[in-house]
């Protein structure tokens, strides 16, 4: 084992917390993650119904493989697509098992900073380590010392408001049990949106997903109304390039979409930013910064994508980009105004470390705002943190990923759908499909 005297704290227990895990464990290094929810990948339980756009064999951790090999798992085949449900009970739940006491569950890391240091202090800081102030589910609080920090900890907890500035529109917060920020279930949410008027408000995989699964049964009924709200001026773009499509997944999914659009099962309403939300009664109305109103809605989805939540690294000193909210040095390769998620450059412990030193986002966090992830880009890049940490210097610098050469954002079905592993960016998709939860499903908490 390693002779620090503090263990490597690793802040959140999904996909890409859990293979942090398993890189440090496979190098005898003290690790101890912290997952706020009540079991690992709490995130992941919230999607279950929805299938990753990505295959077995890129959401798997070759770290986590080797460990659960070695404890008689059998993987999974690799050309299919698991469902998020899939996904916990045939990988990560005996991930979390196997690496046992190391995952604790009910503990919610409410700041991190240098041991008897705050931000402004500089005398002796890098000497110091680094304390997590941990609250336990039971209301009890701790404060855990650690060597070093992998903040894997996401964003799926801080969906983006509907508000066209960025913060909450006026009224969305009283209205809150009257908009889900994320996908519909149709077993868990049926009663809420079978037949009802819904607005989804976004542009995105996820709000097409989310139209799909309103216009289908069985949520959709004669008496359903779908209005998909979209602040650009026309929703064209948002189709993808149907049979063009570099991405046939994406592709089938808008050409999907255009279809319930040109049936009259969807209406389209551009140029929309939302500025209020308004309970009337029994229904919700929709305020746009130009006077325009959407009213007489049972519910509305948030699909306007997710941020990174920093609040509880205010006493550390990180180097962020101020648009993305990503590592400063990663912003401009992941910028997705100039990248998908198959042209983004493999990188490592250097780009994501931060000032504070042995401080490190990883995984979806890394990301910030933007919202093209990858399982794989994140399992390389703990691979990388984990080799520095264990002083393996050459085997850091050492960042390789390939990735498929027409890229890795191809889907394989809708909810869950059976689906054959033709699908994804390198076939034609036997039925549409779906880049489902950009930033999430395939891409993991």
């Amino acid at each position: 084992m390693s002779s620090a005297p503090h263990p490597v704290v690793v802040i959140g227990a999904g996909p890409i917390g859990l293979a942090t895990a398993a890189e440090l464990a496979r190098r005898d290094q003290e690790v101890i993650v912290l997952e706020q929810g009540e079991a690992p990948a709490a995130a992941v339980r919230q999607w279950g119904h929805v299938r990753l756009f990505s295959p077995w064999s890129e959401v798997t951790s070759p770290a986590a493989v080797a460990l659960l090999e070695e404890a008689g798992w059998r993987q999974p085949e690799p050309t299919a697509y698991p469902t998020g449900a899939d996904w916990l009970r045939d990988y990560l739940d005996p991930l979390a098992a196997l690496l046992g006491q190391r995952v604790r569950t009910g503990h919610r890391v409410r700041g991190v900073a240098r041991s008897d240091r705050d931000l402004l202090v500089d005398s002796g800081r890098e000497a110091q380590p680094f304390v997590l102030h941990v609250e336990r589910s039971d209301g009890s609080t701790e404060r855990l010392l650690a060597r070093a920090v992998v903040d894997c900890s996401g964003t799926w907890g801080v969906p983006n408001p509907l508000g066209s500035e960025g913060y909450p529109a006026a009224g969305e917060t009283a209205a809150g049990e009257r908009i889900l920020y994320g996908m519909p279930d149709a077993v868990r949410d049926h009663d809420r949106f079978a037949g009802r008027a819904t607005a989804v408000v976004g542009s995105g995989a996820s709000a097409l997903t989310a139209l799909i699964a309103l216009t289908s049964e069985p949520l959709h009924t004669d008496t359903s109304r779908v209005v998909w709200v979209v602040r650009r001026g026309t929703v064209g773009g948002a189709f993808g390039g149907g049979e063009l499509d570099e991405l046939p997944a994406r592709g089938a999914l808008g050409s999907r979409v255009r279809t319930a659009v040109e049936a009259g099962l969807i209406e389209p309403v551009t140029g929309f930013r939302v500025a209020g939300v308004e309970r009337q009664g029994g229904s919700v109305t929709l305020l746009a910064t130009d006077g325009r109103r959407i009213a007489e809605l049972d519910q509305v989805v948030g699909a306007t994508g997710f941020r990174p939540d920093l609040s509880f690294l205010s006493e550390v000193r990180l180097d962020l980009d101020p648009r993305l909210q990503a590592p400063a040095d990663l912003a401009p390769g992941i910028d997705p105004n100039l990248h998908s998620c198959g042209s983004v450059q493999p990188h490592g412990h250097d780009v994501l470390a931060q000032p504070e030193g042995e401080l490190y986002l990883a995984g979806m966090k890394s990301y910030g705002r933007a919202p093209s992830f990858l399982a794989m880009t994140g399992y390389e890049q703990v691979r990388s943190i984990a080799a520095a940490l264990a002083g393996d210097h050459e085997a850091a610098r050492a960042v390789e990923l390939k990735l498929p050469d027409t890229g890795v954002c191809g889907g394989a079905g809708l909810f869950d759908e059976e689906a054959s592993g033709d699908g994804g960016c390198c076939g034609t998709p036997q039925e549409p499909q779906s880049l489902t939860l950009t930033g999430t499903a395939g891409a993991a908490q």
